[in-house]
């Protein structure tokens, strides 16, 4: 079972953000996750494509760009410009999301859905066929370095069995309180990619012992 490790900028050092970047790109990790917020869809703000065309700068990795934006339909190809690999939408923000994710295919790029805690999985079943990617919230978002939301772990089961009960190859990840003791319980419930903030560039031991801290921590499931 492969696992993948997407850290966050969102808890990165923005003064050293390239060398950080680096740093993470060659401690392993598999994506390089960008949080992009816009203090309306969440409380926070946060960085816009100018961002993530600097970050495609610094390494080669996948950008996994999230967007927990209003209407993220009108900011696609912008973000696609900069350099996303993967564009993900939340349910709750899109008027019409089934148009959403067809806009960002159009784009010859991978589409995912964030869900937050409260919004049932239910909401994905018309949009399935067009998802490369699945995101299940165990926080509430809008802020780095919160605690996980254990009681998430069943809507993780839930997706888990759906996408293997209809052969779906859409990766499974887990965004939200990611640490090396709650990795190999999202891991155990089916999530195939996590995202690490706080965990990966909020701690002293370095960039690269944090990321093998928590993957070591998956080989054990």
């Amino acid at each position: 079972m492969s696992i993948k490790l997407a850290p966050s900028i969102l808890s990165a050092d923005f003064a050293r953000l390239g060398e950080q970047v680096i740093a993470a790109d060659q401690a392993g990790a598999d994506y390089i996750h960008i949080d992009v917020m816009d203090g309306c869809f969440v409380p926070n703000i946060t960085v816009g494509a100018m961002v993530v065309k600097s970050v495609r700068n610094w390494t080669k990795l996948p950008l996994d760009v999230h967007l927990m934006v209003r209407e993220p339909i009108n900011h696609i190809p912008q973000f696609v410009e900069a350099g996303a690999d993967i564009v993900t939408v939340h349910a709750e923000a899109c008027s019409h999301l089934h148009r959403t994710l067809q806009r960002i295919r159009e784009e010859k790029i991978r589409a995912g859905v964030a869900l937050n805690p409260a919004t049932p999985v239910t909401c994905l079943e018309e949009v399935l066929p067009l998802l490369d990617m699945i995101v299940v919230m165990t926080v509430n978002p809008g802020f780095g370095g919160q605690p996980f939301l254990a009681e998430m772990l069943d809507k993780v089961k839930r997706l888990r069995v759906l996408l293997d009960s209809k052969h779906h190859n859409a990766e499974l990840e887990v965004d939200g309180g990611i640490t090396s003791v709650t990795a190999p319980q999202a891991v155990r419930a089916g999530a195939r990619v996590l995202v690490a903030g706080a965990a990966v560039f909020g701690t002293t031991e370095g960039i690269g012992e944090a990321l093998q801290r928590i993957r070591m921590g998956t080989l054990s499931v």
